[in-house]
């Protein structure tokens, strides 16, 4: 890479100083909670689930965020989309961010999939001519036009699943996070959607996985950001990201 080109890479994601920490509640009951304070126990705790994360994600990469449960992989997404904020630190992104974070995350239950297309979408940034634009197009991907005037609380998950990507993907965004959710749906679906991903890397878009299929992220990221217990272990490329993750199991 020249000089040049080096310097006109910029920066999508920069995760700078990231702290966040929860309190788990260990006071199931009043009863509970009268008893640990008769007893002087705690009914709480601190659980740090980043601690002082430090990440810088360029426009067009495409990274694995690698960890096993409890690292604070979902958390850091989180941080990244806005549904959450950091404790202490700060968390930079650079254009329109979408996220498949959750399944059916942003859909209103009492809705139909089509009255959810446009909520969810909005939500997203997208203006309502352009989305009703794409419409078309955002069911055919989902593949479930048949029940998209059915309120979406008698949806499957796969069903919350294939709408929520295929509004996801329909939108121009310049990061795309996704956490799991295509741990869900048939193989064929699967394959379809990791066909968009190729486009998307393809068009340089930013995209960051969490996900436990080694395979896919074999396929879909050049980077991989391994954190342990809330910290970073390692950043670099797939496979010595992979090695580095089952190593500090």
């Amino acid at each position: 890479m020249t000089e040049q080109t080096a310097a006109s890479v910029l920066p999508s994601i920069i995760v700078d100083g990231v702290r966040k920490t929860f309190l788990l509640n260990h006071a199931h009951s009043f009863k509970d909670t009268v008893v640990s304070w008769i007893r002087r126990r705690k009914t709480t705790t601190e659980f740090h689930a980043l601690r002082g994360l430090d990440i810088v994600i360029n426009e067009g990469d495409s990274v694995a965020l690698l960890g096993y449960n409890g690292s604070g992989k979902s958390t850091l997404l989180k941080l990244l989309s806005g549904v959450m904020r950091p404790d202490a630190g700060e968390v930079l992104t650079r254009g329109r961010v979408a996220g498949l974070i959750e399944v059916g995350a942003g859909f209103h239950p009492e809705l139909s999939g089509r009255e959810n297309v446009f909520l969810n979408a909005a939500i997203l940034g997208m203006q309502r001519e352009e989305i009703e634009a794409r419409y078309d197009d955002i069911v055919a991907f989902s593949e479930i036009e048949e029940f998209i005037d059915q309120e979406v609380k008698h949806y499957s998950s796969g069903m919350f699943m294939r709408l929520a990507f295929s509004v996801a993907i329909h939108v121009d965004v310049d990061i795309l996070l996704v956490d799991e959710i295509l741990s869900v749906g048939d193989a064929p679906f699967r394959a379809k959607c990791r066909a968009k991903f190729d486009e998307l890397i393809a068009a340089g878009k930013t995209l960051v996985i969490v996900s436990h299929d080694m395979e896919m992220v074999r396929e879909l990221c050049t980077r991989g950001v391994v954190i342990r217990k809330g910290e970073l272990r390692y950043d670099g490329g797939i496979e010595e990201a992979i090695a580095a993750m089952n190593e500090a199991a």
